[in-house]
């Protein structure tokens, strides 16, 4: 497993229990991996942080001179990511977005928008024509559900595209939605080409295949009108391994063969949007173990907090990865529990079955008060989780540099 860093261990074992739990995030570990990610990936392939993944504002400025901008789904995250990254370009994507966000992105000066329907696209246009009349005109990347990739989604931990979904257009509107902003209908927007987010969970060799397959369609597309794109978008989703986390996506070879895809279409700009695969390796959720008891044969540790705070095992329905850090203390009067067998499985406080944060965890003589931290934390955990359920304290949060 992947272990914490010296910095996240040394926090993780001096935080009073009062102030646990906390998550802990890595800022140097961090800037390393979003550096090596960038020197991957060739000059003409654009990155950009999908900020839902995690939306602190000390990881989107650690990640700032990384990234070539931040997509965002909502008119929150607009309003956030814009105040905590002043001036950096932003893409407004994500279905449903309200009249009252678009507004609000073309006031912020917004000039790239994924739009997801044709219905979209004509409320983009009047109010684009109502608010910035002779304005400079926002660029449209139309988003679109795409069936020609399906056989590479196999692997998918999460489908968006290749089958019924809410997420873009239908390819049979393709034809219509290119004309629309082609033909003096709506030349108020630039259409710049297309976005195609298909799955998440994906290894480079399944990720360059969806991406060859969408370039290829948006490039068909393109000549049929006689037009060319300056852009596509491929989208996110390179995998993260939480039951394995030293596996780690290989963006040497997906660098290699996005590089090979973008000589072959000279002018064009190539676009990714990661989220997990950026953030997931610099968080770790610590807290202790509250007590340890025997169940039909089984051994249960209980930790201060839980699936209300990292939502991520519970969603996905997997293991969160850890690592115990006995403490020899124990500051109580009472008997210290122990486990008595060599693994455990670690809960939260919650009165749900649900509350799972990792099953059947190799620790022998796991006991009360020791410290346990979750790794890949970095996304998807916080800002997915429930936080009222129970009314339990909130996490503290410390951004570590070395």
């Amino acid at each position: 497993m992947t272990a914490p860093t010296p910095a996240v261990r040394e926090r993780a074992l001096d935080l009073p229990a009062t102030e646990l739990p906390a998550y802990l995030y890595d800022l140097t570990a961090l800037r390393a991996h979003a550096a090596a990610v960038r020197a991957a990936l060739p000059q003409r392939v654009e990155l950009y942080y999908a900020a839902k993944a995690n939306p602190e504002a000390e990881i989107l400025a650690a990640l700032e001179p990384y990234v070539d901008g931040y997509e965002v789904s909502s008119g929150g995250e607009l309003a956030h990511v814009s105040k905590a990254v002043p001036g950096r370009p932003l893409a407004f994507g994500g279905p449903g977005k309200t009249p009252a966000e678009i507004v609000t992105a073309l006031e912020l000066g917004v000039e790239r928008f994924h739009v997801e329907s044709l219905y979209e696209l004509r409320v983009l246009a009047d109010l684009v024509a109502s608010t910035a009349p002779g304005g400079t005109a926002p660029g449209v990347l139309l988003r679109f559900n795409l069936p020609l990739a399906a056989a590479s989604l196999e692997g998918s931990s999460l489908a968006m595209g290749g089958r019924p979904t809410p997420f873009g257009l239908d390819p049979a509107e393709a034809d219509t939605a290119v004309r629309l902003l082609t033909d003096g209908t709506y030349p108020q927007l630039r259409l710049l080409g297309v976005h195609a987010h298909l799955a998440s969970g994906l290894d480079a060799p399944e990720q360059l295949a969806v991406a060859e397959s969408v370039l290829t369609w948006a490039t068909g597309l393109a000549a049929r009108h006689g037009v060319e794109f300056a852009e596509v978008n491929v989208g996110g989703g390179m995998s993260v391994d939480y039951a394995d986390p030293e596996s780690r996506f290989d963006w040497a070879a997906y660098g290699a063969g996005l590089g090979e895809l973008v000589d072959a279409h000279p002018g064009l700009t190539l676009r990714i949007e990661p989220g997990r695969a950026l953030t997931a390796y610099c968080g770790w959720y610590a807290t202790d173990v509250l007590d340890v008891k025997h169940s039909h044969g089984e051994e249960f540790a209980v930790v201060r907090g839980g699936t209300h705070h990292l939502r991520t095992p519970a969603t996905k329905g997997h293991d969160q990865p850890c690592t115990v850090f006995p403490v020899a203390e124990w500051p109580h009067p009472w008997p210290r529990p122990a486990a008595g067998a060599e693994r455990v499985t670690l809960t939260g406080q919650l009165c749900t079955p649900k509350d799972l944060l990792a099953r059947g965890v190799e620790a022998p003589g796991l006991r009360a008060g020791d410290r346990v931290a979750f790794g890949l934390a970095g996304a998807y955990a916080w800002n997915i989780s429930h936080h009222d359920f129970l009314m339990h304290p909130r996490p503290g949060f410390h951004f570590l540099e070395a």
